[in-house]
């Protein structure tokens, strides 16, 4: 027994080093692509700044586009974790809204609003950034079926609000690039959502007129 609990102990500190060299490296890395720029920072001024080898960088990370793109791999894994947290009583449409501007919101602090302004002014960054959409809606597809959508029918309507909504997502990001950063981040996130609600009961209502 004795030997079994040493070993889940060690374990438990490797994985906790590990954890902690990776946000090490994370942390470095950042900082650097936003005081010098991505282009400008190599491997080796990560390494160093993190007090790492190389070889433990790439134990992580493959590439440095990797360590910007971490980070957006752990805005999924919140918004996963927001919509399971939300009351089993709400419905699909409330649910995503709360859970996506709760993400957002917590996500827009000075580092991660600078970082999306690097990866808009980086071209390898702003090529490899669109792919986050398709794994966001493949998140918020899964995490909204895990709630008990487990009926074909359900399947595709979590699947199909899934699609609207991170499309509606991609379209915010864009108007909130080209309008001032000015007024509360959740006040921008409401009138997106109320835009997007008030669109899509038009279209039901013009769709049941083609009837």
């Amino acid at each position: 027994m004795t030997e079994v609990k040493k070993a889940g102990a060690t374990e438990g500190r490797r994985e906790r080093k590990r954890r902690q060299t990776r946000e090490r490296i994370e942390q470095a890395a950042m900082t650097l692509f936003l005081e010098r720029g991505f282009d400008a920072t190599t491997i080796e001024d990560i390494t160093e700044s993190a007090d790492v080898s190389k070889r433990s960088f790439f134990d992580y990370f493959p590439s440095k586009e990797e360590v910007v793109f971490a980070w957006q791999d752990s805005f999924a894994g919140h918004l996963m974790a927001a919509i399971a947290a939300r009351p089993k009583s709400e419905p699909p449409l409330k649910v995503v809204e709360e859970a996506i501007v709760e993400t957002v919101v917590a996500s827009a602090n000075e580092r991660g609003l600078a970082l999306g302004e690097l990866i808009r002014r980086t071209p390898v960054l702003k090529a490899r950034d669109q792919m986050k959409y398709a794994k966001l809606e493949q998140k918020l597809t899964e995490a909204l079926i895990a709630r008990g959508g487990q009926g074909k029918e359900v399947r595709a309507r979590m699947r199909l609000l899934s699609a609207v909504v991170i499309g509606a997502l991609r379209v915010g990001g864009e108007r909130w690039q080209e309008r001032p950063s000015e007024g509360p981040f959740e006040a921008f996130a409401r009138e997106l959502f109320a835009d997007l609600w008030k669109m899509l009961a038009d279209f039901g209502d013009e769709a049941k007129n083609r009837r």
